[in-house]
């Protein structure tokens, strides 16, 4: 369960979230005029007959569930002065979900769903429903950014995990090595990478691509994946080039490692760079 804190005129509201509905704390409410006896306040409140109306109409638009015959018993008790009417009672007999009851030292009290929550705070005091109706919009529209970035996040690891599914049927994942290509000795380093990854070296590629301009290379027409497969290549190259170990021992662990790198980047949406692809 979630929650977080409205500051209303200096007061603090609690706000729990219980299966993505938002119920405020109607004993924080209570406790802005009586802090001492908060649960008496809401008890004076649940035994007029408009809040037993207000409370049965509410739940008969949001609660298929609701107990009809029990509410109207309710309802034409409602106002009379041997009329007692707790949260624990409200719920029990009528099968409420607009007001819930928690116990606890911590978040403990009596919830209510936001319209029920403004109902009370009006009765409470106009002035402060105002005021909490403004915080609650406040909250309401952080929600809603954050959802949109959440959505647009998702949407952008969505579009990639597909681009590496049909990369990865196109190119049937990274190429194996030669014999020959193994046992080749690369003048430049970053031939080394190219044949790990692309399976062919920045001539034979060019040789390939007769038509493409002469100044571009095989890194320029590299997707996003293949880039930041190369990224990581460049980096294990220098550690493995650091101990010392022979080209021909780095080439196979670098066409290994950058199989690897595509396995994981199939399995897991953690991807990098998104913005980078967004922008793209």
């Amino acid at each position: 369960m979630n929650s977080t804190t409205l500051y209303v005129k200096e007061k603090i509201i609690q706000v729990i979230f219980i299966n993505n509905k938002e119920y405020i704390s109607l004993t924080d409410i209570a406790k802005t005029v009586n802090k001492i006896h908060s649960a008496d306040v809401i008890k004076n409140w649940l035994r007029n007959k408009e809040t037993i109306a207000f409370l049965g109409l509410w739940e008969r638009l949001n609660n298929e569930n609701f107990k009809l015959v029990e509410f109207d018993q309710f309802k034409n008790e409602a106002g009379s002065n041997s009329f007692v009417m707790t949260p624990k009672k409200w719920i029990e007999n009528t099968n409420a979900i607009g007001i819930i009851s928690k116990a606890g030292k911590y978040n403990g009290g009596t919830y209510a769903r936001s319209d029920i929550a403004f109902e009370f705070s009006s009765w409470i005091s106009p002035e402060f429903k105002l005021y909490l109706i403004k915080e609650f919009e406040r909250l309401k529209e952080k929600e809603a950014r954050e959802n949109r970035v959440e959505w647009h996040a998702t949407r952008i690891i969505s579009k990639l995990n597909y681009l590496i599914h049909t990369e990865a049927i196109k190119k049937h994942l990274i190429p194996e090595l030669t014999e020959s290509q193994k046992n080749t000795i690369y003048a430049d380093e970053a031939d080394i990478l190219n044949v790990a990854l692309y399976g062919m070296t920045a001539k034979e590629w060019k040789q390939q691509h007769p038509d493409l301009p002469k100044n571009k290379n095989i890194r320029d027409y590299s997707d996003l994946i293949e880039l930041i497969i190369i990224s990581n290549l460049e980096i294990m190259n220098a550690i493995l080039i650091e101990n010392k170990i022979t080209q021909k021992e780095r080439l196979i662990r670098l066409n290994s490692f950058a199989k690897k790198q595509i396995n994981m980047l199939e399995k897991n949406n953690q991807i990098l760079n998104l913005d980078k692809k967004n922008k793209g």
